[in-house]
């Protein structure tokens, strides 16, 4: 039994995680450079592959990856098919070139592939296959009902929703592995387009299934109900929302843009304060009270702030290294790792070692077979 009669947990807050992973997501799109971006991937996997715990939902960073290798796929092809406004003068290999009409002039179709061409796309695939592989980490470090407790009171059903959407899949995946495995212990073929249809109608009549339950779950729990409040505050509330979305929108809009550098921050800053607010404020709709939430300790500073770190770190180096984060393609060149940038990322890593140990549920009858003293 645990110490004190009390239950062993995690106390890692799953929102360290997001803010983690959305951190070096961030990081991701401050540079091109092929070698910080696989720094990145890699620190990402070592945190995953350390600290994952062996739940369904948590095995989603997989799927993530192969989804960030085919975006990457994608986007080579279209470069090849497509072609680029990059002039390149190393020639790999010169398609058949479909003619066009004359409304669609600036897009060509076959023509020549250039090595110019081929780098650019790449470069521009792995920032984009960086930051989906850094999304696949949190959903597989943080645990989706445990995010959901830690939603404002405002954010509460669309988190439900999302959270529904998250666990749907892991789901989805884990009855079909165990119907594949029932199948071939008896015999039956789990392949091809029989298997497929044998397999994949129980695994639909089990989702339909626990879609009834969990709706009505969620209805006997009063799902769905609010309180009243005056008109005074929804209207307060909805305009300290909505204008808070549009100053967070105007003020990454300027920090993406070198002509609105100086008053990007600023905005972005007022829009996050008045969408926090009206969050608050929005939060007295919804009344529901949170069993045993998850504590923000020192562990949840360290594992946001090494977050936070990486992309600070690489966002200062953008501006003072642009040549070295965003290597050019003209001339092709080889891409070199910089120093300090590099060291900067690493510390992507601390989770890996301050961050609890992952307990898997022991299975049952474990206390029973417990070795004598």
């Amino acid at each position: 039994m645990p110490r004190g009669g009390r239950l062993v947990r995690d106390a890692l807050h799953p929102g360290a995680w997001w803010v983690w992973a959305l951190a070096l997501g961030t990081a991701a799109t401050r540079t091109s450079n092929p070698l910080l971006l696989a720094l990145l991937i890699a620190t990402s996997a070592y945190v995953v592959a350390t600290c994952r715990p062996d739940a369904p939902w948590a095995r989603s960073y997989g799927a993530f990856v192969k989804l960030a290798l085919a975006v990457l796929v994608i986007r080579l092809f279209f470069a090849v098919a497509l072609g680029s406004p990059i002039p390149g003068t190393h020639v790999l290999v010169t398609l058949p070139e479909i003619a066009l009409p004359d409304w669609a002039q600036g897009i060509r179709l076959g023509g020549r592939v250039t090595a110019e061409t081929l780098v650019r796309a790449l470069y521009e695939g792995l920032k984009l296959a960086t930051l989906l592989i850094c999304v696949g980490a949190a959903n597989a470090l943080a645990h989706p009902a445990r995010l959901l407790k830690s939603l404002p009171g405002a954010l509460y059903e669309m988190g439900v929703a999302v959270v529904v959407a998250l666990t749907y899949a892991p789901h989805l995946i884990a009855d079909a592995q165990r119907l594949r495995a029932a199948r071939r212990l008896r015999g039956r073929p789990d392949r091809g387009l029989r298997g497929l249809v044998q397999v994949g109608l129980p695994v639909l009549e089990g989702a339909l299934e626990r879609s009834v339950a969990l709706a009505a779950a969620m209805d006997a729990r009063g799902y769905g109900r609010t309180a009243e409040v005056p008109d005074r505050v929804r209207r307060t509330t909805a305009a300290l929302t909505l204008g808070g979305l549009l100053g967070v929108c105007a003020g990454t809009y300027g920090l993406l843009t070198a002509a609105g550098g100086t008053y990007g921050l600023p905005v972005l800053l007022a829009g996050l304060v008045a969408a926090l607010a009206g969050l608050r404020l929005g939060g007295r709709r919804s009344p529901r009270t949170r069993y045993r939430p998850d504590p923000w300790g020192a562990r949840a500073w360290l594992v946001a702030g090494s977050g936070i770190a990486v992309a600070a770190l690489l966002t200062l180096a953008a501006s003072r290294e642009p040549a070295a984060l965003n290597p050019g393609v003209i001339p092709l060149v080889a891409p070199t790792l910089p120093l300090w940038p590099a060291a900067a990322v690493l510390i992507g890593l601390l989770p890996a070692f301050v961050s609890p140990a992952p307990r898997n549920p022991a299975p049952r009858g474990a206390a029973a077979r417990k070795e004598p003293s």
